[in-house]
This record gives structure tokens, C-alpha cells and sequence, in this order.
């Protein structure tokens, strides 16, 4: 398989790509991360296709990228600004449901394609002090929605449905699928064995 660029300085991606066993280089994007979309599946994939778009332009090679949001009520919640912003959205999420979407993009040459990947999540009732507490490790202030499922955050999930890689932030399925069906390409390092 060809060497892809991943178009993130995120280090759970570049840790996802590392597992994967795949050739890639970190290409950090410079898009505006702005949109003038509001739903959050459009929201996700214009952001993750502009990242491509700017690095694509850069080095002409194949590459991925994703931008990850949490949805409350309808409301997007991107990284917070400072650990009080970050207080204020683990309040919100406490003892209730939120949803992931992480846009996944992949282009080359000869096309673009985007995905929306969509994941409920479920918060167990927090205490002042868990949050705090939480807040003051740092884990979630470079995080959507102010935590991280892969870290300490995990101790605050009540459980969830859908893809837990999405809400880590790189919907790991999909990434396989996009690059089986439309660019021709297996990423499983594996190879086959002959059935017996």
C-alpha cells in the first residue's frame, strides 16, 4: 500500500495509524477550521475535507484527515476554551446522553471522499469534585466535549452505541471501508491463509 499522509497532530490518531501497521507521515493541517455548516454530519465533513484539501495541496500525496464534535441538545461543543469551559461542559454532559460525529476524509489525485460517523455516548452523574478533579489532569482540554474516552475519560462513560473509535476520534471501520470500496485498497497488514 502507498504511504499516506495523515493530515493531524492529534497523537490517539497518529497511535490508531501506528496499530494499524500503516506507512504515514504527520502532515498538520493549516485549514480555517470554520464552516458555514450547521448540521453536525455536514459540520464534520466540510472541516475534515478542508484539512485534506490543505495538505493534499501541499504534498500531492494520499491523505486523511478527521475533525471530531460532540452534540448536546443540538449544540455542537468543539475543544473548550480554558479548564473553566471545560468545567462548564462536563456539567452539561453529567448524568445524560450526547452524540459523536467525526468526519473522516480521504483524498488523492483523482478523487475526495468524506464520511460522517455518528456514536451516542452515555455520561454516568458527576459530582463537582469528579469534575474538577478530571479538569485539573488536563486530559480534557484538547479534547471535544472536554474528555477523552481513551484516558481517565473512559472512568466517566456509562456505556455507548456505535463505534468507539469514533469517538476517540477516527472511525477506524470506516476508514477500512472507504479505502476498500473506493480507492481499491486493503489495509489490513495481514495476509490471507489458504483455507485447509
Amino acid at each position: 500500500m502507498e504511504k499516506l499522509i495523515l493530515a493531524s497532530a492529534s497523537p490517539r490518531r497518529r497511535e490508531i495509524f501506528k496499530d494499524l501497521g500503516l506507512d504515514f507521515t504527520v502532515v498538520p493541517s493549516n485549514a480555517d477550521e470554520k464552516t458555514d455548516e450547521h448540521e453536525p454530519a455536514r459540520v464534520v465533513e466540510a472541516l475534515s475535507r478542508g484539512k485534506a484539501e490543505d495538505v493534499f495541496a501541499r504534498t500531492g500525496e494520499t491523505v486523511v484527515s478527521a475533525d471530531t464534535v460532540v452534540v448536546l441538545d443540538g449544540r455542537i461543543m468543539g475543544k473548550p476554551e480554558d479548564a473553566a469551559d471545560a468545567v462548564r461542559m462536563l456539567r452539561a454532559l453529567s448524568g445524560r446522553a450526547h452524540e459523536v460525529y467525526t468526519g473522516l476524509c480521504v483524498k488523492n489525485e483523482e478523487k475526495t471522499v468524506s464520511r460522517a460517523c455518528r456514536t451516542a455516548v452515555r455520561f454516568r452523574h458527576l459530582s463537582d469534585e469528579e469534575i474538577e478533579r478530571y479538569v485539573a489532569t488536563g486530559e480534557p482540554l484538547d479534547k471535544a466535549g472536554a474528555y477523552g474516552i481513551s484516558g481517565l475519560g473512559a472512568l466517566l462513560i456509562e456505556g455507548i452505541e456505535g463505534d468507539f473509535w469514533n469517538v476517540v476520534g477516527f472511525p477506524v471501520a470506516a476508514f477500512g471501508e472507504v479505502m476498500r470500496k473506493e480507492f481499491g485498497t486493503e489495509i489490513m497488514p495481514w495476509k490471507q491463509t489458504r483455507r485447509v
